[in-house]
């Protein structure tokens, strides 16, 4: 695995221009540190990077950005602290997401164009280190000790035990996601199922799963502080089912579980912050806030925009802005500027470019990369980012075919926006133009119409669209071995 070159067909290396970034809890240390390596002290001086991508939830649960059913007074203060985005997007849903992450690739570009359950339907498909990049194993390339915990759900740890670490991780503390024909690994919450690295996967009786993956970061943190660390923390908060928490232990309804799991989100990100604080890691450390798609679509947030108060329906799975939406804060006292509300254009594949900047990393020449960094803005060296448009992409579950798992559209549907005007791509042409800003509920319709500045933006997404291939690929990886619960091809798939 550390061939970093080997990795990317030939037929994919051409990178696109402007490609855009997500929303995520990042920390990293103070990036003026950022120097060539001399030895020990040079190594304490390089930027740790904390990721937290919180599961299922868009901004109308986020105080800060105007949600008004809960108080979220740890992520609050990130953002009074740092920087706060307006303009961030995730892919829809979560494997597209989640690998478009990892790679700085849009899934037109990686394959993973639907969601495949690989633990659940397995079939041999997996995110396959030999095919692909990940951000983790860039920043292990240049002395970085790393770890993940939480949600993975992209390969499957009985087939593959020691994945992670091919991935670019040193330790991990997982749940396994729900294991086909494993009915106790089922439970991310209440008696979590875990695979930590050194152990055998295992239900810790009695346990709050969240609790379980924070205090391995926690310890994590502790064990490696005069290290440079990557912390990638993508966490199984605030999924479904809904369950009462250690905070919340009265919680009944749906709703109120759902509430009580957003408010200890927010307060295993205060825990994380803390600890940094009791480490003297914090002024050496940048944090970013996101989630991973939006909140599912059974529930529904008040939140303030501007004067007014809208009703925002869950948006998981969507095209529409409270699918790929998503909070994004970064924080970093002393080095990423306070009480700045910024615009900047970024989606998920400016973390890889990104991260590799901030930590000194120089991404090979072979790697498509589709992202753009946007480190300048995040340490106040700019006020906004290289992009003029982010995209987002996928959603429901892929095809399984007798060659494999492969997208269910030959040319996915998809969104492009900018600052003010937004597209639906469907069949590779442009069949929905919205005005976000006079139109934020996106309820008319401007194809067709003939004013000047709604040609012009369907004319300047047209030419981005021109450059994506005209069919999507399927996933890169070699199968695994036959399982007993692989899904299999249906009649409809062999069409």
């Amino acid at each position: 695995m550390d061939n970093m070159t080997d990795h990317v067909p030939a037929e994919t290396r051409e990178p696109l221009v402007d490609s855009l970034a997500a929303v995520i809890l990042l920390v990293v240390v103070p990036f003026g540190l950022l120097m060539p390596d001399e030895g020990a002290a040079a190594e304490s001086s390089r930027p740790n990077i904390l990721f937290i991508m919180v599961d299922d939830l868009g901004p109308e649960w986020i105080s800060c950005y105007g949600g008004l059913e809960v108080k979220t007074p740890q992520i609050d203060a990130l953002a009074r602290g740092g920087m706060r985005f307006t303009n961030a997007y995730s892919m829809p849903q979560c494997t597209p997401t989640r690998v478009t992450l990892l790679t700085g690739q849009y899934p037109f570009h990686h394959g993973w164009c639907n969601h495949w359950d690989v633990p659940r339907w397995g079939a041999g498909c997996h995110f396959d280190p030999n095919k692909n990049m990940t951000f983790a194993r860039l920043l292990r390339s240049v002395g970085y000790v790393t770890a993940i915990a939480g949600k993975w759900q992209i390969n499957d740890f009985r087939v593959q035990p020691g994945v992670l670490k091919d991935h670019g991780f040193d330790e991990w503390c997982m749940w396994t996601g729900y294991e086909g024909q494993n009915p106790p690994s089922g439970q991310r919450y209440w008696d979590p199922y875990v695979f930590a690295s050194g152990e055998r996967s295992r239900t810790h009786k009695g346990q709050f799963g969240p609790d379980v993956y924070a205090d391995f970061l926690v310890d994590f943190l502790r064990r490696h502080r005069d290290q440079p660390m990557l912390l990638y923390f993508p966490m199984v908060l605030t999924h479904g089912p809904q369950v009462h928490t250690p905070a919340d232990p009265g919680a009944k309804t749906r709703l109120e579980k759902h509430k009580a799991m957003v408010r200890y989100t927010d307060r295993i990100v205060g825990r994380l912050v803390g600890t940094l604080d009791d480490l003297k890691l914090r002024r050496r450390t940048i944090v970013i806030f996101t989630t991973d798609n939006g909140t599912g679509k059974r529930f529904r947030a008040r939140m303030r925009v501007g004067s007014t108060v809208r009703v925002v329906r869950g948006g998981k799975g969507l095209l529409t802005e409270n699918g790929p939406w998503q909070p994004l804060i970064v924080n970093c006292p002393g080095t990423v500027p306070a009480g700045v509300v910024n615009d900047t254009l970024t989606d998920f594949t400016d973390m890889m470019p990104t991260f590799a900047e901030l930590a000194g990393a120089e991404l090979p020449r072979d790697l498509l990369v589709d992202g753009r960094s946007i480190a300048p803005v995040l340490l106040g060296k700019q006020k906004d980012g290289p992009r003029s448009w982010i995209l987002a992409m996928g959603r429901g579950a892929a095809v399984l075919d007798e060659k494999g798992v492969r997208p269910t559209q030959v040319f996915t549907d998809r969104v492009l926006r900018d600052k003010r005007f937004k597209v639906l791509v469907e069949a590779g042409r442009v069949t929905r133009l919205v005005d976000l800003v006079d139109d934020p509920e996106e309820v008319t319709n401007l194809v067709g119409s003939s004013e000047p500045e709604h040609v012009a933006a369907i004319r300047k997404f047209s030419r981005v669209i021109a450059g994506f291939p005209k069919r999507d690929p399927r996933p890169r990886y070699s199968p695994t071995a036959p399982q007993a619960w692989d899904r299999k091809p249906t009649a409809r798939s062999r069409r």
